[in-house]
C-alpha cells in the first residue's frame, strides 16, 4: 500500500505537470492477480482496485494500518466495473455484476474476490474509510440504485448518477459512494462544477474508448490546473477543489467521499463566471 500526503492550494498552485500527476493521479487501480491500495491523508481514505483472475484474492491488512484486519477500524466499499465476480465476507458469498456495488461493515474480518471468468475478469473499485460504529454488509445492483438524470444536450452535460452508499440509501459511517454515466454526445461531469469543504472525493474514470482521455480539472476556482486521465484511472480531489472533467467521448465514472457528512447535495456551487 503506497501513501499520499495531503497538501493545500498555495502549494498546488506551483506544482508542475509532473508534480500535479505525483500527488493527484493514481495511474494503476487494476492489475490482474493483484490488489493495488493508495492511503491517502485526506480523511484517511484509501483507495484501491481488487483484480482476480484464475484465484481469489484476499484482501491484506497492511503492517502501516497497525491493524489486526483491514476492516478492523474501517468500512469499505467495493463496486465491480469488470466481468461478473464475487466477494465474500466472512464466509457469506455475495454475487455483483458489472456496476453492483457492495458495502462491507466494519468488524469483516476476511474478505475475498473472485471472478467468475478469468478471461472476463472482475474489477473491484475499492473505497475504505474510518469507522465508528458497524453497518450490515449489504449489496445493491445498478437496477436497485437510485438513477438521478441531469444536465442537458444543449450543455453537453446529459447524465446518470446512480446512488448506492449515501444518507438515503446504503448505510455507513462516512462512506459515499455512486456511479455517473454520461450520455452520448455529453462529455462534461459535474458541470457547473463545486468544492465541499466538508468532504473529499476520489474519481475513478471507466468506460472510456481505447484512445480517449478525459481533461479532468482541479484547484481552486480561482486557481484552476488541468490533468489528462486514461481509463481506469483515479483522481485525489481535496475538500478545498474543485472536481471536474470533460473528455473527448462520453464515458462513465464513479465517485466516492469521505469527511464530515454523508448528505449527497452538500456542495458549494462555483458560478462559472468565477472559474478562472
Amino acid at each position: 500500500m503506497t501513501q499520499r500526503f495531503a497538501i493545500g492550494p498555495r502549494e498546488t498552485a506551483t506544482l508542475n505537470t509532473t508534480d500535479i500527476r505525483e500527488h493527484f493521479l493514481i495511474e494503476n487501480i487494476f492489475v490482474p492477480g493483484e490488489i493495488q491500495l493508495t492511503y491517502t491523508h485526506y480523511d484517511r481514505m484509501i483507495v484501491g482496485g481488487a483484480q482476480p483472475t484464475e484465484a481469489a484474492l484476499t484482501l491484506p491488512c497492511p503492517e502501516s494500518l497497525k491493524a489486526d484486519f483491514f476492516l478492523e477500524r474501517r468500512e469499505l466499499g467495493a463496486l465491480n466495473v469488470g466481468g461478473a465476480g464475487t466477494v465474500t465476507v466472512d464466509g457469506t458469498v455475495y454475487e455483483l455484476g458489472n456496476q453492483d456495488c457492495l458495502y462491507v461493515g466494519l468488524g469483516a474480518q476476511n474478505v475475498t474476490f473472485a471472478s467468475a471468468d478469468a478471461a472476463n475478469p472482475a474489477k473491484f473499485y475499492l473505497l475504505s474509510a474510518p469507522a465508528h460504529a458497524a453497518h450490515p454488509t449489504t449489496r445493491r445492483t445498478q437496477a436497485e440504485a437510485t438513477p438521478v438524470q441531469m444536465g442537458t444536450p444543449e450543455t453537453a452535460n446529459e447524465r446518470t448518477i446512480y446512488k448506492y452508499i449515501y444518507q438515503e440509501g446504503i448505510q455507513s459511517c462516512q462512506l459515499v459512494m455512486g456511479l455517473t454515466q454520461l450520455k452520448a454526445g455529453s462529455v462534461w461531469n459535474t458541470m457547473p462544477s463545486h468544492t465541499h469543504d466538508r468532504r473529499m472525493e476520489a474519481y475513478l474514470y471507466f468506460n472510456l474508448p481505447q484512445g480517449q482521455r478525459v481533461l479532468h480539472l482541479l484547484g481552486e476556482p480561482t486557481e484552476t490546473r488541468p490533468l489528462w486521465v486514461s481509463n481506469e484511472q483515479a483522481i485525489l480531489s481535496p475538500p478545498w477543489s474543485i472536481h471536474t472533467g470533460c473528455g473527448t467521448s462520453a464515458y462513465a465514472f464513479i465517485w466516492g467521499m469521505a469527511g464530515e457528512n454523508r448528505e449527497y447535495t452538500d456542495m458549494d456551487a462555483v458560478p462559472l463566471d468565477t472559474l478562472r
